[in-house]
C-alpha cells in the first residue's frame, strides 16, 4: 500500500518538476515584466525566519503562502496576527490575519487577508507639480482561501485560492490566482516522521490591468467650442508565478531537543532562481531559534544585485501551552536584511486551539 502511494507521489511530483518549462522559469531578461509583486512578499514571521527554506515541511496556517498542503497539518483551529515592518524607513507595513479549521476527518479550510500599508503620498498634478493638495493611501489587499486533505499518513495536498485587489486612488486592478502543492513525509524509522519533501506551483492565475476614472482625461478643442474625454489605455500584466521544491530533515540531538535542517529551490518565471538553507533548534518545541540565507545569481555584489535582499534572515518563536488541553499562545519574530533600508521585521502573535 505504501509503495502505490510512494509512486503516485513521484508521478505528481515529476508532471511539478516538467512545469516550469511552461512558464519560461527563472528568465531574468523578463524581469520587471510582471505585476502584482505583493503575492512574492512572505507576511508571517515564523517561515521568513529561515528565508522559506522550509517549505517541504511547513505546517499549519503559514503554509498557504509557501506550500498550502502543510496547512493539512492542522490539528483543530489556528489563528495568526501578523504585522511587517517593510523595509524600515521606507514607511511601509504589511498586516496580516488568517485562520485554519479542520473539517471533517482529513480535510483543513483555511482564510487569510494580507493587507499592503504603502503610508500618506502626496497628490500632484500637471498644474501643481508641488502638491500641498492633499493625500492617497494605496490600498493593496490579497485575500486566499484554501482546502487541503490528508491523503494517507505520508501524502498531503491542498489549492489555494487568491483574490488579488490593487487599488491606486481612482485606479484599480483585480486578478485572480490559484496555489497548489502537495508534501511528502517519511522517516528512517517506524518511529519517526523525520524526512520531508514538497512541492508546490504559485501564483497561476489571469493577467491583470489597470482602469478607472483616474486614466481619463477631460480635454477642451482647439476651437474652444466643446470639451471632450480621453481615455487612456494600460497594457497587462501577468502575475508572478513560481515552484517551489523544498526537503528537511530533523536530528534528534537529545530528549526534548531537535535541529531541522532544510533546503528549498525557487524557479520564478520572471526573475532570477533562488536557492534557501536554513536551520531551526527547538527545545521541547516551546523555544525555537532559526537563521538561513536565501542565495540568487549576484545577491553578494552590490553592483550584480537585482533584489533589496542580501540573503541572511533569523527569527525567534516562543510557545507557552495554555493548560493541559493542548492549546498554545505563541510570539514569532523574523529578520531579513536588506540593501538599502534597515531590513524586514516581522512580528506575529499566534493561537493554536
Amino acid at each position: 500500500m505504501k509503495t502505490r502511494y510512494i509512486g503516485s507521489f513521484l508521478r505528481v511530483a515529476l508532471a511539478a518538476l516538467l512545469l516550469p518549462a511552461g512558464v519560461q522559469a527563472g528568465n531574468p531578461d523578463r524581469a520587471g515584466q510582471a505585476g502584482a509583486s505583493e503575492l512574492l512578499i512572505n507576511p508571517w514571521a515564523r517561515s521568513n525566519g529561515w528565508g522559506g527554506a522550509n517549505s517541504g515541511s511547513i505546517r499549519g496556517l503559514e503554509a498557504q503562502f509557501l506550500n498550502v498542503a502543510g496547512t493539512a497539518f492542522t490539528k483543530k483551529t489556528e489563528a495568526i496576527f501578523a504585522h511587517t515592518m517593510y523595509l524600515e524607513g521606507s514607511g511601509m507595513a504589511l498586516n496580516a490575519f488568517g485562520i485554519t479549521q479542520k473539517a471533517g476527518e482529513a480535510g483543513v479550510i483555511g482564510l487569510s487577508v494580507v493587507s499592503f500599508d504603502f503610508g500618506d503620498i502626496p497628490v500632484t498634478t500637471t498644474e501643481q507639480p508641488e502638491g500641498n493638495i492633499g493625500n492617497y493611501r494605496p490600498q493593496y489587499i490579497n485575500i486566499g482561501l484554501s482546502y487541503a486533505k490528508v491523503f494517507s499518513n505520508s501524502i498531503y495536498g491542498g489549492f489555494n485560492l487568491k483574490i488579488i485587489n490593487e487599488n491606486i486612488a481612482n485606479v484599480s486592478a483585480r486578478g485572480i490566482a490559484v496555489d497548489a502543492g502537495i508534501q511528502y513525509v517519511t522517516g528512517t524509522n517506524e518511529d519517526r516522521d523525520n524526512i520531508k519533501f514538497g512541492i508546490a506551483l504559485k501564483n497561476v492565475g489571469t493577467p491583470m490591468k489597470f482602469g478607472g476614472d483616474g486614466l481619463s482625461v477631460r480635454l477642451t478643442a482647439p476651437s474652444g467650442a466643446y470639451q471632450y474625454t480621453v481615455e487612456q489605455r494600460t497594457q497587462g500584466f501577468e502575475i508572478p508565478s513560481l515552484l517551489n521544491i523544498g526537503a528537511s530533515y530533523d536530528f534528534s540531538l537529545a530528549k526534548d531537543h531537535r535541529l531541522t535542517a532544510a533546503a528549498n529551490f525557487t524557479s520564478n518565471s520572471f526573475t532570477r532562481d533562488q536557492i534557501a538553507g536554513g536551520l531551526e533548534y527547538a527545545f521541547r518545541e516551546m523555544f525555537m531559534i532559526r537563521g538561513g540565507f536565501v542565495y540568487e545569481d549576484g545577491i553578494t555584489s552590490d553592483d550584480d544585485r537585482t533584489t533589496v535582499y542580501t540573503g541572511p534572515c533569523a527569527g525567534v518563536t516562543v510557545d507557552v501551552p495554555m493548560g493541559k488541553s493542548g492549546k498554545k499562545f505563541g510570539i514569532d519574530y523574523a529578520f531579513r536584511a536588506t540593501n538599502p533600508f534597515n531590513g524586514v521585521h516581522t512580528f506575529g502573535l499566534r493561537f493554536t486551539l
